[in-house]
């Protein structure tokens, strides 16, 4: 500092300004520590109280009892014993008919959902135990006389009394589904051996094929629509045999690509080769390579079979042909081929994805943007999904045949967010575990007294493993918004679905 006039100003203000400011600091600093001091003697005194109260005898610990908060809700009316409010028939004119749309996932909205409890139907009685359930059940359990009026003459079920009996017909084997799958066995012996463990039934009936699959040693997904034939998967179910509501049309099936190894139409009624076969390349996406699509009905034998189609000749060839040329650009093979069945097998060469790549083919390969797993909400596209080729052993030669695939880490586990093969035999240690504690909480699991279960939130499928010796199924659900597991549960030998509760 200067004076105005240049000259040094004196220090004597500056040495007496830092006496004050020194006494300050060290009064601060003197009742810092004494506050601590205080604080640290009250938290060692009260976490000496703590350690005492923990260490007390058992004989004195109180448990609080559990509060409960008491909610009842209504029964819905009778009409409603078949609700299923994403599936609502009543609420199908609201959408469009083009592909059959309207029989997709519709669900309403807030404030049209129901909150009340569906009531059985009038007469109903605990389902007959498997295995007896697969061939009779209680008719009041599902009290529908129109499917009974108009199926009866093809063997699909029968009315005696006060059940209904299931002599295991359909459409395209009327005689007997035992026969129609040891003839499919003939024309692909992978189905003896465990080479084929998952299998999807497209319009499915009252699932007859995906019940005698069972004893095979194949776990069959029976798929069908709400629509006119009332609830077939409710029949399915009833029976005790695996099933799911679903429809292909606008949306892809809720399942990750290559989940099956043989996908099953017996004249389900599907329309192949229509809009650019696009309901074909859905199965083309969840059909493992090397896996099988078996069609029976039109075109399939159609020299011998066309007078019953209401068609002639000429058209019915036509169809067979142009489903055979499509087939061939999706790199399907005919396999074999006998009657009225025929057997295409999906290709595990790269080579003839590759020549998908031509601007000029059609369809052509899926871009890469594309997700192949992606199967909630999401749009059928029409294209051909390529097999990844860093996945070597997910084609259908390579993953280990039934029942050794089950405890196997599937290739596919790596491409999970902290999947290894390490988390895999932990997650099937944890519920080998657990399952033996719940089979104390419920003794029916294991029996015949449950048939099938819901896991509602798996990972790997380890609970429906650790049950597989059980005589009964579980149907693996993964979150829409969880880590995409469902491939493993597939990979691994079980089944599953993907949805958003």
């Amino acid at each position: 500092m200067k004076h105005k006039d240049g000259k040094p100003a004196p220090q004597g203000d500056k040495s007496l300004r830092l006496v004050p400011m020194s006494v300050m600091f060290l009064v601060l600093c003197g009742c810092s520590f004494y506050l601590g001091g205080i604080f640290c003697s009250e938290k060692s005194r009260f976490d000496t109280k703590n350690v005492a109260s923990d260490v007390q005898s058992p004989k004195v610990l109180i448990v609080a009892p559990l509060q409960n908060k008491h909610v009842e809700f209504p029964e819905c009316s009778s009409d409603y014993q078949d609700y299923t409010p994403c599936t609502d028939p009543r609420r199908w004119k609201k959408y469009s008919v083009h592909r059959h749309s309207f029989m997709e996932r519709h669900c309403p909205p807030v404030f049209e959902r129901k909150e009340c409890l569906i009531p059985p139907p009038d007469g109903y009685k605990p389902p007959i135990k498997w295995p007896k359930s697969r061939d009779e059940c209680w008719y009041r359990n599902v009290p529908y006389d129109w499917i009974n009026k108009q199926k009866s003459n093809q063997n699909w079920l029968r009315k005696e009394g006060d059940k209904f009996l299931f002599p295991g017909g359909g459409t395209m084997f009327s005689t007997g589904v035992g026969a129609y799958v040891d003839l499919m066995q003939d024309l692909i012996p992978e189905m003896k051996d465990g080479t084929i463990r998952t299998a999807i039934d497209t319009g499915c009936g009252v699932a007859s094929w995906g019940g005698d699959l069972l004893d095979r040693g194949i776990l069959t997904v029976s798929l069908a629509p709400r629509d006119n034939h009332e609830a077939q998967v409710q029949f399915a179910l009833e029976r005790g045999i695996p099933a799911i509501l679903g429809i292909i049309s606008t949306q892809r099936l809720p399942f990750p690509s290559k989940s099956f190894d043989m996908a099953h139409c017996s004249r389900c009624l599907i329309p192949w080769t229509d809009f650019g076969g696009i309901y074909l390349l859905e199965i083309q996406r969840i059909l493992r390579p090397g896996g099988f699509w078996v069609l029976s009905g039109p075109p399939v034998n159609y020299e011998r079979r066309w007078r019953g189609w209401n068609t002639t000749v000429k058209e019915q060839r036509s169809d067979y042909q142009k489903l055979q040329k499509l087939l061939t650009s999706m790199c399907f093979k005919l396999y074999n081929k006998k009657d009225d069945i025929a057997v295409w097998q999906k290709s595990s060469d790269s080579s003839c994805y590759i020549r998908l790549e031509n601007p000029d083919a059609y369809p052509p390969k899926c871009d890469d943007s594309i997700e192949p797993d992606s199967a909630w909400y999401s749009p059928l596209r029409p294209c051909v999904v390529v097999p990844n080729p860093n996945h070597k052993k997910s084609a259908l030669a390579s993953i280990p045949k039934w029942p050794e695939r089950l405890r196997i880490a599937p290739e596919r586990i790596s491409i999970i967010h902290r999947g290894s093969a390490r988390a895999f035999k932990h997650d099937d240690s944890m519920w080998n575990a657990r399952l033996k504690h719940y089979k104390k909480l419920l003794p029916a699991i294991g029996t015949n007294k449950i048939r099938n279960v819901m896991d509602m939130n798996t990972a790997y499928g380890g609970f429906a493993a650790a049950l597989v010796d059980d005589p009964l199924w579980v149907m693996n659900v993964v979150s829409s918004y969880a880590p995409n597991t469902l491939a493993v549960v597939f990979d691994r030998g079980l089944i599953g679905t993907y949805h958003d509760w």
